[in-house]
């Protein structure tokens, strides 16, 4: 395993990047995207076109240049700083034809030569009205289709821009940001239409997905997270799998007549890109926290459709299926980290699967087209008292609210039939008390706080789609928010704890092969691309709010070192 470290290598190419923007723009072909090339990305091993990779959010390159024998020789090619806005930088850079197209917090997009790292065009969107977020002012990366850049925003707008010139090409607004209403999520671009999901769960707003029309802004058709009917579900008193989730159902049956209208402040935020199977038009959306958060007192029944994975019909928006992992939630386990598509084995047949990475601690694979559970893998952080529920003196349970997997995004590897995520350990005591709604103002109902005297770290598991099992674990030293990247090389890659690090393992064996110190928290889910003949490795490293982990405004590009 090698150690690289940054400072010296940093300082001398961020200075030449940094220089360069005040130079000529390069002439850079900004190529249009199209949905053919949309359809055929997972075969693309040159370009990054969307936020997952492909539609099946799969984060796998067939570039196989770099390999687990040579990547421990990689070095950094150049380095964008952005010169700020500071704070949570978690985007995912996208790459068309030797463009790279990425966002900071707050909203600004850039375009960069991806040969250099020369700026060629920058937008910085001005706020409407000041963000009401709970999380730290994220933006998770752009959609580039038909000629277009397309970016979400903090004040519940969705943006596109020209590819070639970065200028506003048309503007709407989303929904009303005082009422805690915004967006975070890198949009997904289908045929003609850009798919989005609104943030905002803490502040009681009532969540949704939307498709608009690419060409004008124009919107195609909502789909209600939070149903106006039968939001209360089948009164579960236990999750699908069967694990007891202590309810009083009595009391919340008694209960639901006074709090009937609870839906219309019912949460369920969609924070992430979807996955879409094209062969059947289904998109597959995963939903957030109910609202009030962690009081369910005040919101009897299980809270459709809260902490599910649903399948929707992407032409209209119809719903399709669902599947609610943890019924009338109190304890802040979203189903956040987005689905990823892939085949699996069951009752020895090879099977179309959906997957995601729980809050729960757990791996959960779907078949695609009905829903239903095929397993779940063991788990891969520690889990203690589950399901307990919090009292006003407090409650230990493991994982705590951040998880299990966060938003993170998982990568799955054809070769391995492995998928590689990040978990994150912080036993957390979860404490009642009741709080009254109040527009715009933060919405938790309870609270949940780290235990101090409790270690915290994170795991890095690789975990076989066709058994459930665990093949291989790193522990790193923070929990881990971020993401991975899986490579035909052999290769995996993934940042996501406080130390700055970025680490490059076997995809399977689990050996460590590489490290890079960005001195800063790499909190971000990394790329590769292609440009002339050459495969690279690209990442932002800028920190992360939620869990205080150390801020900066770099993009770090990777490859071997340049023949001479």
């Amino acid at each position: 395993m090698r150690s690289v470290t940054c400072v010296a290598v940093m300082l001398l190419v961020a200075a030449g990047a940094v220089a360069a923007r005040a130079q000529s723009p390069p002439a850079g072909t900004h190529t249009t995207v199209t949905d053919q090339m949309l359809s055929n990305a997972a075969a693309d091993a040159k370009n990054w076109l969307s936020y997952g990779k492909d539609y099946g959010n799969t984060r796998y390159t067939r570039s196989k240049k770099i390999t687990s024998q040579n990547v421990g020789a990689l070095v950094p090619r150049w380095v964008y700083q952005t010169g700020g806005p500071i704070g949570s930088f978690e985007t995912t850079p996208l790459v068309v034809d030797g463009v790279m197209y990425l966002t900071t917090p707050f909203n600004h997009a850039i375009a960069l030569d991806a040969r250099t790292g020369k700026q060629i065009w920058r937008y910085e969107h001005k706020q409407g009205a000041t963000p009401i977020i709970c999380c730290g002012p994220n933006n998770r990366g752009l959609a580039v289709a038909y000629g277009r850049v397309y970016m979400a925003t903090l004040d519940a707008h969705l943006v596109a821009l020209d590819q070639k010139t970065g200028k506003v090409a048309w503007d709407v607004q989303v929904d009303d940001p005082t009422a805690g209403y915004s967006l975070t999520i890198a949009p997904l671009a289908y045929k003609g239409m850009l798919i989005v999901g609104n943030s905002g769960a803490e502040y009681g707003v009532r969540g949704f997905v939307d498709a608009y029309s690419a060409t004008d802004g124009k919107r195609v058709w909502r789909f209600w997270t939070i149903p106006d009917t039968g939001w209360e579900g089948k009164w579960s008193p236990t999750t699908p799998e069967g694990e007891k989730l202590n309810r009083d159902l009595d009391k919340e049956k008694a209960d639901f007549a006074k709090y009937k209208d609870a839906w219309q402040r019912g949460g369920g935020s969609t924070w992430m890109t979807p996955a879409v199977d094209p062969a059947t038009d289904t998109v597959f959306i995963m939903v957030g926290n109910p609202s009030p958060d962690l009081d369910g007192a005040i919101r009897p029944g299980d809270n459709l459709y809260t902490e599910s994975m649903v399948a929707l019909d992407i032409k209209t928006g119809k719903y399709k299926w669902h599947y609610q992992y943890v019924p009338h939630d109190v304890w802040d386990l979203d189903a956040v980290s987005p689905a990823v598509l892939f085949e699996t084995m069951a009752d020895g047949k090879r099977v179309k699967a959906v997957g995601h990475a729980g809050k729960t601690g757990w791996f959960y694979i779907h078949d695609r087209a009905t829903g239903k559970l095929i397993r779940k893998s063991q788990a891969f952080v520690p889990q203690e008292n589950m399901f307990a529920q919090p009292t006003a003196t407090g409650v230990r349970m493991l994982p705590g609210a951040n998880g299990g997997s966060e938003w993170s995004p998982v990568a799955y590897s054809p070769d391995t039939r492995m998928v590689y995520v990040l978990g994150l350990h912080q036993p957390m005591n979860y404490i009642t008390h009741s709080t009254p709604f109040d527009r715009g103002k933060l919405w938790l109902g309870s609270a949940f706080v780290a235990i101090p005297t409790e270690a915290q770290w994170g795991t890095f598991t690789a975990i076989d789609v066709n058994t459930g099992k665990i093949g291989w674990q790193k522990k790193l030293p923070d929990p881990l928010i971020g993401g991975a990247l899986a490579t035909a090389g052999g290769v995996v890659f993934t940042g996501g704890d406080g130390t700055g690090t970025f680490y490059a393992f076997d995809a399977k064996t689990g050996k460590e092969l590489w490290r890079f110190q960005c001195g800063a928290g790499v909190n971000a889910a990394p790329i590769s691309f292609e440009v002339d003949g050459e495969q690279f490795v690209a990442v932002a490293a800028g920190g992360n709010f939620q869990l205080r982990f150390p801020y900066g405004d770099s993009v770090f590009v990777f490859g071997l070192p340049k023949r001479r």
